[in-house]
């Protein structure tokens, strides 16, 4: 229980009626989850506003009301207004839960690219050096020994805070945590004082109904955190940065290839054996030394050069950065799965055409003998991605295995004859496999010395969507049940 005066201290607000002294339960933003005693947040949402429950929740017994103009509900029920209920909810959720971010070192990473990735290196380093760290991501939220499925890269504040506040309890000490432009926009990271601000770059991408008006509205979202943070760490090479950075407020320290970056990464060598995919560089300016990483191409550079950029201001020895860095891993980014020693095989999550024309190109530099696409596309979604993935494959890789992934209510067959819509402008050589576990088997057991196989789309997912039901299939097990049965000789 807080009492409302305490959730809105920070806060310009105007009680519209009631008392500040009512006592609130608990915050909520979603009607159908309103119990006596709570604080309903009226969210105008891209198709649903909530000021339109108000009198609903008021009847369920909703001790307060939050808005952003007056509603008709009973006298007994405290209405307050603010000028923006999602930046209201995010400050009220920080105090509910007592403000954990200021109790936490918090370090924020926003960028069209690298995110996932980097989040989990600069734990990795951090946690070789002794640190206790949280983590707030695409794939999952950890804390300690528990991970946590995420549903949005960033979560909703409320959401947010109870995190926090479980890592702070916890023993945390650090927490690392992806932030999107969608998350800023939507001020999900409003009332969390960030230690560290990273930008890593910028691309078109999110624009459209419900996500951002237009490419200038995405940049400016991102440029939030840099208003929000004591120290932005930011990518010199991207040439948007400066436009990103608009009225930053914090200290600022570069990364990148530039001559006048203070992280400056140089002489830079990709790493290949059987089996194996990697880079090193040296790296100049404000440190010195090498590193080796088991993570394919040059966007493996920029993540971890971000990362060591991040943990010198947690003064982490140069042997325990290296050391974190050639084993720090992240499911179904470019994961390297080993099953021969005359083949790579991997997987990653690459599933628009972007990425995976991006994914490939990173793949070609190191001349493979042969380069092998294992992929589908989703059902229910747009036709366009499907054509344009087949083309992407088809130019770009020897050989493509076109198979099943999330078909939901279509029919794995018709989604594959779109993607071949899409292969047969090219002169790409195929196969079609509609059972990805056989399309997977059937790459296993044709690769050939020298081949790179990459297994597109899924990525950390361990599921296959058909008709509205989730099965469990992950990729990993599936190569472990193929192998098991070579081995048996089924």
């Amino acid at each position: 229980m807080k009492h409302l005066r305490e959730l809105l201290e920070r806060l310009e607000h105007v009680c519209l009626q009631g008392s500040m002294d009512v006592a609130v339960k608990d915050i909520v933003f979603d009607s159908r989850k309103v119990e006596p005693g709570d604080l309903f947040v009226c969210i105008r949402g891209t198709k649903v506003d909530g000021h339109a429950f108000a009198p609903d929740v008021a009847q369920k017994g909703a001790a307060v009301l939050l808005v952003e103009e007056p509603v008709d509900v009973p006298d007994t029920v405290t209405v307050v207004q603010v000028e923006d209920t999602r930046y209201a909810m995010a400050v009220a959720s920080a105090a509910y839960f007592d403000y954990p971010g200021e109790k936490l070192q918090m370090i924020g990473i926003t960028g069209t690219k690298g995110k996932t990735t980097t989040t989990y290196m600069i734990k990795s380093i951090l946690e070789s050096a002794g640190y206790k760290v949280g983590l707030v991501g695409t794939i999952e939220i950890i804390i300690g020994d528990e991970h946590i499925h995420a549903s949005h890269t960033t979560p909703e504040s409320y959401v947010l805070q109870s995190y926090l506040a479980k890592m702070a309890e916890a023993g945390c000490q650090i927490v690392v945590m992806e932030v999107s432009s969608q998350g800023l926009k939507m001020h999900r990271t409003a009332g969390i004082p960030f230690e560290i601000g990273i930008f890593t770059n910028m691309s078109p991408d999110h624009i459209g109904e419900g996500e951002h008006a237009d490419f200038a509205e995405y940049m400016a979202c991102k440029g939030m955190l840099f208003r929000q943070c004591k120290k932005g760490i930011v990518n010199i090479d991207d040439e948007h940065w400066r436009t990103v950075l608009e009225g930053h407020t914090c200290e600022l320290e570069t990364f990148g290839f530039a001559s006048g970056a203070d992280f400056r990464a140089t002489e830079p060598k990709l790493v290949s054996r059987p089996g194996y995919l990697g880079i090193a560089y040296h790296v100049a300016g404000k440190m010195d030394f090498s590193v080796e990483i088991d993570i394919p191409g040059r966007f493996s550079i920029y993540n971890s050069l971000t990362a060591i950029a991040v943990c010198s201001h947690f003064n982490v020895p140069v042997e325990k950065i290296q050391a974190a860095l050639k084993v720090a891993k992240v499911k179904g980014r470019v994961e390297m799965i080993p099953v021969s020693d005359d083949f790579t095989l991997m997987i990653d999550y690459a599933h628009n055409a972007m990425a995976l024309e991006s994914l490939l190109g990173t793949l070609k530099d190191y001349h493979p003998a042969r380069l092998v696409s294992v992929f589908g596309c989703g059902g229910n979604r747009s036709k366009l991605r499907r054509y344009e993935m087949g083309e992407v494959s088809g130019k770009m890789a020897d050989f493509t295995i076109i198979t099943s992934d999330n078909p939901r209510f279509e029919e794995p067959l018709d989604i594959m004859a779109d993607i071949e819509t899409g292969m047969k402008k090219t002169d790409g050589n195929y196969i079609m496999i509609p059972d990805r576990k056989e399309a997977i088997a059937y790459a296993i057991h044709h690769g050939q010395p020298g081949d790179v196989i990459v297994l597109a789309g899924k990525g950390h997912e361990d599921y296959q969507e058909i008709k509205g039901v989730k099965y469990p299939m992950d990729e990993r097990v599936l190569i472990a049940e193929i192998l098991e049965e070579d081995r048996n000789g089924q």
